[in-house]
């Protein structure tokens, strides 16, 4: 039987091939922060649970979101929501054919990021001025 193991085929790229680039860090991102996006849906719902049961146990719930890291973890799902959100959006101008050129997909991916945090930051001063 012949050896096919090397016929003359390339090697199926892989991490060692690629050279790790901001594209491929937010397309990481992108997936991890639909993960932590699920696990905050799982918060809200206890947050409404707590509504929904008694106003102790509501002001319990309250009191953990209101803690540093409560507010810390709550932080943290505001930007995995904006940036998933603009990660998506982006996607969305990919589908309908723009953006594909090396330029264009880097300037995205900068953009994301950046806007990303600052409305995060944005968002978070004016909650934090309306309380």
């Amino acid at each position: 039987m012949a050896d096919t193991r090397n016929a003359g085929r390339p090697l199926s790229p892989h991490l060692q091939i690629y050279r790790g680039g901001l594209t491929m860090l937010m397309s990481i991102v992108h997936r991890i922060t639909g993960v932590a996006l699920y696990a905050g849906t799982l918060l809200l719902v206890w947050w409404l649970t707590a509504a929904a049961t008694s106003d102790q146990y509501f002001d319990f719930v309250q009191a953990v979101f209101g803690s540093w890291i409560g507010k810390l973890v709550l932080f943290g799902f505001t930007w995995a929501l904006i940036h998933h959100t603009l990660g998506g959006i982006r996607h969305l101008v990919w589908d309908v054919g723009h953006g594909f050129n090396l330029k264009d997909v880097e300037m995205g991916a900068k953009l994301t990021l950046a806007a990303s945090i600052i409305l995060t930051l944005i968002l978070w001063a004016i909650a934090l001025g309306v309380s």
